[in-house]
């Protein structure tokens, strides 16, 4: 999918959800991913990094995650990480929090944003390989955009 000037309103809107689930505890909430991207071709998936104080703090207020619409899936496979998503397997948001101390896990995130928003040529060359690979795998839906 092009990329769509709706993405960064829908990434505002779930932040301030999020912030007031975690209050004090939430340190910094981050636009990620090819979305958070202006310009770049997507899926419509917004992928959102959380850091926070105190993963255990944030284990507490799990519950009202489903609130605002997301299952609460625990480490997911990744340790010292919450991972949640809205819209099940048809997700259309991804939160990925992470405790203030485990900086290399969130700033790879940012890092990848901050670079494809920084090159223009090789945000270019990720597209044009992002296009490629979702005409040549046309079933596999992680290539989609």
């Amino acid at each position: 999918m092009n990329y769509d000037s709706e993405w960064p309103l829908k990434y505002a809107r779930e932040r301030g959800y999020i912030i007031e689930i975690l209050k004090d505890n939430c340190i910094s909430v981050y636009h990620i991913g090819s979305t958070s991207v202006p310009g770049l071709a997507a899926k419509p998936i917004i992928d959102i990094t959380v850091v926070v104080r105190s993963l255990e703090k944030v284990d507490t207020v799990a519950e009202k995650f489903p609130d605002i619409g997301y299952e609460y899936l625990g480490e997911f496979g990744i340790a010292g990480r919450r991972y949640l998503r809205k819209g099940g397997d048809e997700r259309t948001h991804q939160i990925y929090i992470f405790q203030a101390d485990d900086w290399n896990n969130s700033r790879r995130h940012l890092a990848f944003r901050d670079y494809m928003r920084t090159y223009e040529k090789e945000r270019g060359e990720y597209a044009k390989i992002k296009k490629d690979l979702a005409q040549k795998f046309p079933h596999e839906m992680r290539l989609q955009i």
